[in-house]
């Protein structure tokens, strides 16, 4: 998603864009001081999503954002709660009051989701411990700690939870960024496994519960480090 901030405070910038680059999905696209600023940026670019201010010299927030016909996502960033209610009029993804945590960041993440992006719904940044994905047309949270193993299909993932296996729409390779290593372990082209789960490692298979992996060729050195095993 590519991302615009709207704010006339400097140090708000640096905070949002402290966050977004803890989700690989989002992609700064540019800064905006004030709402003629944004207008002119948002005629020349693809906007998918909008940090926006309220109260900003020359055009506030609310104002810039009713001259827009079609206006991208956007979630507001305020010290000023008394403005929530005409936010959600204005159909505003989330309201957040400053100064804000990055949970609450995600949290408001969340509910800007679109087909292809899942969002991380942990606050630990290094230790991923669940993410949203889309599936069997539903949005399943997705515990690291049930996934057995991840198989490539075609253009999908066949995600093999302890109790279910789920046909996602994200490719093994976006998947594989949301995984903790060495949590989770890039075993052949087309196979990711939780390394928690290994059962056995049997010539060129790895055995997780009743299913069986294979291991590619190119792959085994990640099992020779992580295991010491030849």
């Amino acid at each position: 998603m590519n991302y615009c901030i709207i704010d006339d405070e400097p140090i708000a910038h640096r905070i949002i864009e402290g966050y977004c680059e803890n989700l690989p999905y989002l992609q700064k696209i540019g800064n905006c001081y004030d709402g003629f600023e944004a207008i002119q940026f948002m005629n020349n670019n693809v906007v998918d999503l909008v940090f926006l201010d309220i109260n900003m010299p020359k055009l506030s927030g609310f104002d810039l954002l009713k001259t827009m016909q079609q206006p991208p996502k956007v979630i507001v960033t305020s010290a000023y709660k008394e403005f929530a209610l005409e936010g959600y009029e204005l159909n505003v993804s989330d309201y957040l009051l400053k100064p804000f945590s990055f949970e609450r960041f995600l949290k408001a993440m969340n509910k800007v989701m679109d087909n292809q992006t899942p969002i991380l719904s942990s606050s630990d940044e290094k230790k991923k411990v669940s993410f949203f994905l889309k599936g069997d047309k539903k949005i399943h949270q997705i515990h690291t700690d049930d996934i057995l193993f991840i198989e490539a299909y075609g253009n999908y993932a066949k995600v093999f939870l302890v109790e279910e296996m789920i046909i996602s729409h994200e490719k093994i390779s976006s998947l594989e960024a949301l995984l903790p290593v060495p949590d989770f372990l890039r075993v052949h082209k087309s196979f990711i496994i939780a390394t928690n789960r290994i059962k056995m490692i049997e010539g060129n298979r790895i055995a997780i519960g009743e299913h069986f992996v294979p291991v590619g060729q190119t792959y085994r050195h990640n099992l020779k480090q992580l295991f010491r095993s030849e």
